[in-house]
């Protein structure tokens, strides 16, 4: 008796479907579990994205790139950023600052006007209530000696040439960090093209995946794989392009101006010859701002301490003036001068405070030098080694990875070899083209660490030129 026919390979049963594109916020739902309790069957896909809301706002599915239309340059950021980061304004401010205290410190005392009345209302004869002794008026006028008013002008003007080198260098700390950032968005814009062709390919391989599987050259479960692979895909582009708008942001907040998104253009491979180590020593050991500026502030402190030495040196007051003197019925005269004897109280404590900030602003000229060797130590091994592989990816690795995937493609389409095969090396050929992106990004931002003095921190507020703890005598400037 013949048994039951078998239904295997008579009835067709159809591919799973494709996924849908992953939510934007105008599909995310709020009050959704994180994880929906849907599993997977056969004619149902449960892999989307949560649903997330921010400040109650829902994002846009995608941010669309070809349609942005509004391009920035590196130029563009600099001209800005110099016009409105409000840490360049705060430096040229500590500037004028030192300047008044210059002007103020050098003004001469003002002269003080006294009115004199001696004995008022005192009894004598034939008038009980006389207007006394004498009346009159009398000024006093202090006159500076030994120069001081002089050194204290010097002083604070030397201190406005401090703020100047710190001005420079809160200019070279701005403008790196819009370099920094102008790269990293750069090279974040190329990521988004480089995961729109990983997505491209994703699409491809999962149609060619139901295709395979129609004509029983695949299974199931290598469809579904393939649609893993390619919401995977999707999601590394929505990340790859919110991660371009987070750095085009960061690179709006250092100009400090409000700027729509839009597309930056540039380039991202290093310009000029590359930098060795001694050279990158020199540059910033001979022209950083930071150690002109502490050189200029120990100038200032050999004034300082100048200005000091010459406190004790007494000032003359000298005092005069007239009056009538009721009692002998005639105008009269008087004068006086004064002077203060320095017999304690000679300024030896703060000529030793000024002695000792001396040296300590000698250490830290010292202290300087050290610590941009210490930085530029670790700075300029992340440029070189990243240089290195970039280089290398250049000329070896991403050409052997793109001939691999060319002559996998041929074997395929001889059908030498299967289609997971060729997946493979077209992964391996973005991976590396991926990878150089990421290098060329590091070698641009600490190329622009070692070319700029190794100065970021473009919103850190400016620096004053005088440290904590350094003398500043009394409330108004000497």
């Amino acid at each position: 008796m013949d048994s039951p026919a078998s239904a295997i390979g008579r009835t067709f049963t159809p591919p799973p479907p494709m996924p849908s594109a992953p939510y934007g916020l105008e599909q995310l739902d709020p009050s959704g579990p994180l994880f929906p309790g849907a599993r997977i069957d056969g004619s149902d896909f449960g892999g989307t994205p949560a649903p997330v809301y921010v400040d109650g706002e829902m994002i846009a599915e995608q941010f669309s790139m070809e349609t942005e239309v509004q391009g920035y340059r590196l130029e563009d950021f600099l001209t800005l950023a110099a016009q409105n980061n409000p840490t360049i304004r705060q430096a040229r401010l500590q500037i004028s600052a030192q300047t008044a205290k210059a002007l103020q410190a050098g003004l001469y005392p003002n002269p003080t006007l006294n009115y004199i009345g001696e004995q008022i209302g005192v009894d004598v004869e034939g008038d009980k209530d006389s207007p006394g002794e004498f009346q009159g008026m009398t000024v006093t006028q202090r006159f500076v000696t030994a120069g001081k008013l002089k050194l204290s002008r010097e002083k604070y003007m030397r201190r406005a040439h401090v703020s100047e080198h710190l001005a420079m260098a809160q200019q070279f700390r701005v403008c790196n960090d819009v370099r920094i950032h102008f790269f990293r968005a750069l090279a974040a814009r190329e990521i988004v093209e480089l995961r729109k062709e990983l997505l491209k390919t994703a699409e491809d391989s999962a149609v060619t995946a139901r295709e395979l599987y129609n004509q029983g050259q695949a299974t199931r479960p290598q469809v579904r794989k393939s649609s893993i692979a390619l919401q995977r895909a999707r999601l590394d582009v929505l990340s790859a392009e919110n991660h371009y708008r987070e750095s085009f942001r960061r690179l709006v907040a250092i100009v400090g101006v409000d700027l729509t998104d839009g597309v930056v253009s540039g380039d991202l491979m290093p310009q000029g010859e590359p930098l060795s180590y001694q050279e990158a020593m020199s540059l910033v050991l001979t022209e950083s701002p930071e150690l002109a500026a502490a050189r200029a502030k120990l100038a200032a402190d050999r004034v300082t301490l100048s200005r000091e030495q010459v406190e004790w040196v007494p000032d003359i007051v000298a005092e005069g003036g007239a009056g009538y003197n009721f009692e002998a019925k005639e105008t009269t005269a008087a004068a006086g001068v004064s002077i203060e004897l320095p017999v304690f109280d000679r300024n030896q404590g703060t000529i030793r405070q000024a002695q000792l900030d001396y040296r300590r602003q000698q250490e830290e000229i010292r202290r300087t030098e050290l610590m941009l060797g210490q930085q530029m130590a670790n700075v300029y091994q992340q440029y070189l080694t990243a240089l290195q592989i970039a280089t290398e990816y250049d000329r070896v690795i991403i050409p052997e990875a793109r001939l691999a995937y060319q002559e996998l493609l041929e074997s395929y389409k001889a059908n030498r070899v299967d289609w997971p095969t060729v997946l493979d090396a077209q992964m391996d050929y973005f991976d590396s083209r991926l990878t150089r992106v990421q290098h060329l990004e590091q070698v641009r931002t600490n190329e622009v660490l070692v070319r700029g003095y190794l100065l970021h921190g473009g919103l850190m507020a400016a620096p004053g030129p005088t440290p904590p703890g350094h003398i500043d005598a009394v409330a108004k400037p000497r």
